[in-house]
């Protein structure tokens, strides 16, 4: 008995003991991610006994989390400098001159050009390089270069042979550009006396209710339905456009061939041949009956309504996206995939005005209705106001969240139409410079939009979600939906009395929308 006794107790000790050593397991440093405290846990665990090593075995593993969050740091911490190297070199002067860049080059022992390096790109590069430099304190090597090349300039100062050339930081224009301008100047002048004269008198006539004639022209679009549908090409059409006078239509397709349509019965009386890429848009002159295309192999042509090619206009280094003409009918607007929209001269094809503005690709243009102002927008969700008889920018209109690919003037003079991939449709007052109206039109981007060409009382969107809306100009609430394509509808125009529309898709038809009711052959009341 008394040995079974000592036995028990012995027995306790142990049971005892089982329980003490999980107490101190959660006690150790889990919750610790420092590494001053982590170190603590180790050093601890060390003097303790030999279960803690399994505590650091799992304080390893925390540390392989924490190596991920030091990695996660050190990658912010990496695009930080980044940032600040990009801001330090927006604010070193690098010269504008790409013969001055490519010598600053030479001499700071990097490659005076790369290979498919344009000139702002090259720039771009001296400017990073220096920001790099100066961020490792290499300012010495900078000074350097900068007393060469004072050194340089003064030494043919001295000589009289070879001066440097003083650039200017604007491009001046041509002769032809100031006669354009002027010519320019005149016409609109003319055409916003007329406009202006045209409201007065509707507004002060008894006899005329504005009211009653918008309701007549929206009833009118309201009562519009499927007239004709035509196979218009073996590919998918992008474009199409009236002529003045609505009795000619003209199409374009991604085969690279445009063709000319009699209205209305839709019948093919002429193709247009020339281009060796994909057709992005066709327009007709709005005074003469002739027909501009643009082509993704950089060029845009002029042709007669017999199919003959009179003009080509080549100078952009990038596919072209939309064109269009002046409302005088003497000039041309293209714009490109290289950034720039230029200004061309229709009857010796000379280009008068290559601009800038935007940050990316430019995609879509319009001419005011007076001739005065074009509008330009691109892919980098902004549209533009130039005033073509000074050449400034006069307003940026930023709103758009996305690709900004279609505008329009409104008859009016100061209403602007802009749609794009962001499914909106944006009304903008040039008299307030700000949006007043946003239309979600539609579930898909808007590929055209277009005003009601002769008082602008409605407005038309074209959109990739197979349908074409209209919106009363009054308050652009919803007027009529134009279903029937059955693929992306890429364009419309509206012919110049506003009783027909035509549509174009990437199903290959083109469609006309007629008034139905008995006022069809009927013109709209205009001075």
């Amino acid at each position: 008995m008394e040995e079974d006794k000592p036995s028990t107790t012995v027995a306790e000790p142990s049971v005892a003991a089982v329980p003490i050593a999980p107490v101190r397991p959660p006690i150790p440093r889990p919750p610790a991610p420092q590494n001053g405290e982590a170190r603590a846990s180790t050093s601890d665990s060390d003097s303790d006994s030999a279960g803690p090593p399994r505590a650091t075995g799992v304080s390893g593993a925390e540390y392989e989390i924490s190596e991920e969050s030091r990695v996660v740091r050190e990658r912010q911490e990496k695009a930080i400098q980044e940032l600040l190297m990009k801001r330090r070199a927006s604010a070193l002067a690098v010269p504008t001159n790409d013969m001055a860049v490519r010598a600053r080059l030479r001499r700071l022992g990097e490659p005076i050009t790369l290979f498919g390096e344009r000139e702002m790109e090259r720039r771009d590069r001296l400017r990073m390089i220096m920001a790099r430099l100066d961020s490792q304190g290499e300012l010495e090597k900078l000074l350097k270069v900068h007393e060469e090349e004072e050194a340089a300039a003064s030494a043919a100062l001295e000589d009289g042979d070879d001066q440097m050339v003083q650039y200017p930081f604007y491009t001046e224009g041509s002769k032809a550009l100031l006669n354009a301008r002027i010519d320019i100047a005149k016409y609109s002048i003319k055409k916003a006396a007329s406009r202006l004269e045209r409201a007065r008198r509707k507004k002060d006539d008894p006899d005329e209710d504005m009211d009653a004639e918008l309701d007549w022209a929206l009833r009118q679009a309201s009562s519009l339905e499927l007239d004709c549908s035509e196979i218009g090409d073996d590919r998918p059409l992008s474009g199409c456009s009236f002529s003045h006078d609505g009795k000619l239509l003209a199409t374009c397709a991604i085969s690279g061939v445009a063709k000319l349509w009699s209205m209305p019965e839709a019948k093919k009386f002429a193709t247009l041949k020339g281009h060796t890429e994909r057709l992005t848009d066709v327009q007709f002159s709005p005074v003469h009956n002739l027909v501009a295309t643009a082509s993704a192999d950089r060029t845009a042509k002029l042709w007669n309504t017999e199919g003959s090619q009179l003009v080509t206009f080549k100078g952009h280094l990038d596919r072209l996206a939309r064109i269009a003409f002046h409302p005088s009918g003497k000039y041309l607007g293209t714009t490109s995939f290289d950034k720039t929209w230029r200004l061309w001269d229709v009857e010796t094809s000379e280009e008068l005005l290559l601009q800038e503005g935007h940050s990316r690709s430019v995609y879509g243009i319009a001419f005011h209705p007076d001739g005065s102002l074009v509008a330009s927008s691109g892919l980098d969700a902004l549209a533009r106001v130039w005033d073509l008889r000074t050449g400034r920018s006069i307003l940026a209109l930023e709103g758009h969240v996305k690709k900004v690919l279609a505008l329009s003037f409104s008859a009016n003079g100061y209403y602007l139409a802009s749609g794009g991939e962001d499914n909106t449709c944006r009304i903008w007052d040039l008299r307030k410079k700000k949006s007043i109206y946003i239309i979600p039109a539609h579930s898909n981007l808007i590929s055209q939009v277009k005003f009601e060409p002769q008082e602008g009382y409605f407005l038309v969107t074209a959109s990739y979600d197979l349908t074409t809306k209209i919106w009363s100009a009054r308050d652009f609430k919803p007027v009529r939906t134009l279903s029937g394509h059955e693929a992306k509808v890429t364009s419309l125009d509206i012919a110049g009395d506003g009783h027909q529309i035509a549509t174009v898709s990437h199903d290959r038809t083109i469609k006309l929308w007629s008034s139905s009711t008995n006022e069809k052959d009927q013109a709209m009341d205009v001075d």
